[in-house]
């Protein structure tokens, strides 16, 4: 009953506010207007006046209600600077903190019941570090003064430290405010408006966001690095740990711009994705996509043949391949570009030293100004009972274990349906091994559409994988020196026997061994980083795996570039990274490739959206190089030609994708593609007939009916 006569008060206050028309009082026209009678009121009755300034105040701020801004100009105007200052400072604190415990005394324990779980980790932030993101918040107001009240009472914020807080947070700001509003009252004349003192107080409240925010960018500094002892001076601009993709290009955009950098390296230059994952992955399904095409020439009017390989000679390709690549990320090459790359396990001691053993057996310390973590991530092995005593590969491993047989697996066992276990299953499928994948979830590529995982279980199938959704891994069994995997499907168990076991469940960051804990940087499965890739020291950095959110190699790549620019340069401008259109592709045959949303995720976050689809099944290049299977589905903002999302299934899809990110991440739409001139015969036409499709369905219906009736009158044949 208090809570309701609580809000019943409110709510009537906010009326009466509204029914008397003080909302057109509390404008700078109103005050204006009002500004002799009050004058002659303060001068007969200052206390008087001045306490029924307070009292408004504080209730407008109170009660939420528009008109505190003008206020505090106001103040300025008719009490002057300094006891305007006085009186807004106090007045809004205290409305503040009113609004802070209404809202907490109504609102934060049904919240707190509703929500207590999701708000934990709000609530030990606040916890620790309430005060200092309130200063934030009133130094550098994010969101509207009124929202600030509300939600921060519904934290477990003290009241007293909201209330000083505020106190000494808001000071700032209404200084400049009360300084404005001085001036504003000097003006007089159209030589008023450009006064000195005017346009100072304007260039005050123009800067006044920027000096807060590095203000408190100083003070979280302060805080962050004040048990350390900072060098007076560095022997490096920039280290970077890790030599895959991102810090490869960190490293390079370094070197570039002419600063000091080190690179290192603890195993082989290139990381995973040259040495372990995109280079070797796709070097074996080119082999293999030739067995199969060998053994299905019959679709080209050819004579369909066995195809006849060493197995060694195929992994020994794959190596070449690797090999062939090395020199663009070689040690000698980065060392010609400027970059001093050493060889070693890197640990960071503090912000700016890192500590480095080298691979000689030595060791070195480095001071630096920047570091940047690009330590990848490494493969996740299920902590399955009897996996280490059967033996298993990993997407790592497998190239140098693979290596050394003369056939591929006679009998191999895939755990995982993601991206990396649907390659590598119908890969080794199609050069002859028996394949069977293990899934525990319903479907295989769960995160693409519900007809995507059809149709990639469909095209594994039909080469001869085996595909067990909704089976878990139990155990693995050795019996007579044969190896067994046991799987659980529903209540019950099927044991299917191996001669190799390859775990492609998933890939986790790297993130032991550099230092990370004892700074307490934090981590939850990747180094957490805010907008710029900054670590809880802003110039410590992390770019690639092991950062998230994605785990592609042109990503890494991607975060790379802020995260070196923001760690040479931050302190003159920093650089949000940009994850607006990030595209991927699964090289399955055929490949699947996406950009933006695909319909699961639309409805998920309730985002409407238009279909357009376009089969490859009917474009000419597709049909003449006998792979006329997929689509081109492209979403949309309904009614309009804005693309939300792409996904295409089919021959080059990965490459044919790259328009629609290219349109998507300058804002061009699906009348742009239609309007651009594609090369006949190619594939990259279906690109065009998709947004063909769209132009067909959108397509003005009655005033083709009215053109029709022109046409007609024009031949002479209306009626």
């Amino acid at each position: 009953m208090k809570k309701i006569l609580i809000v019943v008060a409110i709510v009537a206050l906010g009326v009466a506010f509204f029914a008397l028309d003080l909302h057109h009082v509390l404008t700078l026209e109103g005050l204006k207007s009002g500004k002799v009678q009050f004058e002659a009121w303060r001068t007969s009755s200052p206390v008087l006046v001045s306490l029924a300034f307070f009292v408004i105040y504080v209730i407008v701020t109170a009660l939420s209600l528009p008109g505190a801004a003008v206020m505090t100009l106001a103040a300025g105007a008719l009490f002057g600077l300094l006891w305007g200052t006085v009186l807004v400072s106090f007045a809004s604190s205290i409305g503040a903190t009113l609004a802070f415990l209404a809202s907490r005394y109504l609102l934060r324990d049904s919240v707190q019941r509703r929500f207590g779980d999701r708000l934990k980790a709000v609530n030990d932030g606040i916890a620790r570090d309430g005060a200092l993101y309130l200063l934030t918040l009133r130094l550098v107001p994010l969101f509207p003064f009124f929202l600030i009240n509300l939600l921060m009472g519904l934290t477990s914020l003290p009241t007293r430290t909201y209330y000083l807080v505020s106190q000494v947070g808001m000071l700032a700001g209404t200084l400049v405010y009360v300084n404005a509003g001085t001036q504003l009252a000097r003006i007089d004349s159209l030589s008023g408006i450009v006064s000195p003192g005017l346009l100072l107080s304007f260039a005050l409240l123009g800067i006044f966001p920027w000096i807060s925010k590095r203000f408190i960018s100083a003070l979280q500094r302060r805080r962050v690095y004040k048990k350390w002892h900072r060098p007076r001076q560095f022997d490096r601009n920039l280290v970077v740990i890790g030599a895959g993709s991102a810090g490869l290009v960190t490293a390079y955009i370094g070197a570039v711009v002419k600063a000091k950098v080190t690179l290192i390296e603890s195993h082989k230059m290139g990381g995973d994705c040259l040495n372990f994952g995109c280079v070797p992955s796709k070097a074996l399904i080119r082999s293999a996509k030739l067995a199969h095409q060998m053994r299905h020439a019959g679709h080209y009017g050819l004579e369909a043949t066995k195809p006849e390989f060493s197995f060694r000679k195929v992994m020994a390709r794959v190596h070449e391949v690797i090999r062939t690549i090395e020199p663009h990320d070689s040690v000698e090459r980065y060392t010609s570009l400027g970059v001093e790359v050493l060889q070693g396990y890197a640990r960071i001691v503090d912000p700016w030293t890192v500590e480095v053993a080298l691979n000689d057996g030595t060791k070195r310390k480095l001071t630096t100004r920047s570091i940047v973590i690009a330590t990848g991530g490494s493969p996740v092995v299920p902590p399955l009972p009897g996996l280490d005593d059967a033996g298993y590969v990993t997407s790592d491993t497998l190239w140098d274990e693979f290596a050394k047989l003369d056939a591929p697996p006679a009998r191999l066992v895939v755990l995982g349906g993601g991206p990396i276990g649907c390659e590598l299953a119908q890969c080794f499928a199609r050069l002859g091994s028996k394949v069977t994948q293990v899934e525990m979830g319903s479907r295989i590529m769960f995160r693409e559409d519900a007809e995507i995982s059809a149709l990639a279980q469909a095209a594994l199938t039909r080469d001869g994988v085996t595909v067990l959704t909704d089976h878990k891994a139990l155990r693995c069994e050795r019996e007579d020196g044969r190896k067994f995997i046991v799987v659980g499907h529903g209540t019950g168990e099927q044991r299917i026997e191996f001669d190799a076991l390859l775990c492609a469940v998933g890939r986790s960051a790297r993130l032991t061994g550099y230092g990370l804990e004892e700074l307490g940087i934090e981590t939850k499965r990747t180094v957490q980083t805010n907008e710029y890739l900054e670590t809880l020291y802003p110039n410590i950095f992390a770019a690639g795996d092991v950062a998230g959110p994605y785990q592609f190699t042109h990503v890494a790549a991607h975060q790379a570039w802020y995260a070196a620019v923001n760690a040479l340069f931050g302190d003159f401008k920093k650089f949000k990274a940009d994850y607006s259109v990030i595209p991927w592709a699964t090289f399955i045959d055929p490949e699947v490739a996406r950009v933006g949303l695909n319909e699961q995720e639309a409805r998920e976050k309730n985002i409407a959206y238009e279909v357009t689809r376009y089969g490859i099944d009917d474009l000419d290049r597709a049909i003449a190089d006998g792979s006329a299977e997929g689509f081109v589905k492209v979403l949309t903002v309904p009614g309009k030609d804005r693309i939300l999302g792409v996904t295409i299934v089919g021959e080059h899809s990965g490459d044919l994708l790259i328009e629609f990110v290219l349109a998507m991440k300058h804002g061009l739409g699906l009348n742009k593609i239609l309007g651009t001139i594609h090369t006949y015969p190619t594939m990259a036409e279906a690109n065009k007939y998709a947004a063909g499709e769209w132009k067909r369905a959108h397509a003005p219906q009655k005033l083709l009916a009215w053109l029709e009736k022109f046409h007609s009158w024009r031949r002479g044949t209306a009626t």
